[in-house]
């Protein structure tokens, strides 16, 4: 039988955090496809907590970088709160505190999990958190532990341009180095016209440097180009590009 008080406990002492309310913990960690598979859990799932904490979190990023920068303009912000709150950097942030073994999934679920839906439901749970966090302790809270563990990531962010479109940092980098520019091509794609898969290769001069999937030919092109980007000093120092 699931005991509640204990799996709180383990995600306490996971995360570091204290709550009174177990129950709104817990929550936080519920997938819909776990309530599904268990119709009685006495639970909701985190749905509704997503719901709030990814509000509580875009204001929580904006205050912060309007207060850090008074100097950027709108594009600027608006570029540099994507990079923080897309899902590769929630899910970044969720598996570094642990989430990933937190989270209450179907059998179902966890066994056909692609890497994409692993990483969207980690950044979803990590949103439901920060919700479960705000109605326990309050505003103040989050914005300590919001700024803990995600927006010390900013300084990385402005350093490395990672808000910018992976692909457009990627011809910007090739181009001042090589005076060339990455070219793309699909290299596999299968699937029903509703639920098609890509494959996308990057190259430069020639070599394929990285692949990239996604559900559509952009997405595995951008996902091409941000496997690049992470690999490319390693590329260069090898004398592979």
């Amino acid at each position: 039988m699931f005991n509640i008080e204990e799996f709180a406990e383990k995600i306490e002492k996971t995360i570091g955090e204290k709550f009174e309310n177990k129950n709104l913990l817990v929550e936080a960690f519920v997938h819909r496809s776990f309530i599904n598979e268990n119709k009685d859990f006495p639970i909701s799932s985190n749905e509704r907590l997503e719901f709030l904490g990814d509000a509580i979190l875009e204001f929580v990023v904006t205050e912060f970088l309007f207060s850090k920068f008074p100097d950027k303009k709108e594009g600027e912000l608006t570029s540099l709160r994507a990079a923080l709150v897309n899902t590769e950097s929630l899910y970044n942030t969720a598996e570094k505190l642990g989430f990933g073994k937190l989270i209450l999934l179907s059998k179902g679920e966890r066994e056909r999990q692609s890497e994409k839906a692993k990483k969207s439901i980690m950044a979803d749970t990590f949103e439901a958190f920060l919700g479960a966090l705000y109605l326990e302790k309050g505003p103040d809270k989050v914005k300590d532990f919001t700024k803990r563990n995600l927006l010390v990531k900013i300084d990385d962010i402005i350093e490395k341009k990672l808000y910018k479109d992976p692909k457009s940092l990627l011809q910007e980098l090739v181009q001042e180095r090589f005076s060339i520019t990455p070219s793309y091509k699909i290299l596999e794609e299968w699937g029903p016209d509703h639920d098609k898969h890509f494959v996308a290769g990057v190259y430069i001069n020639d070599r394929l440097i990285s692949k990239g999937e996604g559900t559509s030919k952009q997405e595995a092109e951008l996902e091409a180009a941000r496997k690049a980007l992470e690999n490319y000093n390693n590329l260069l120092s090898n004398n592979k590009l």
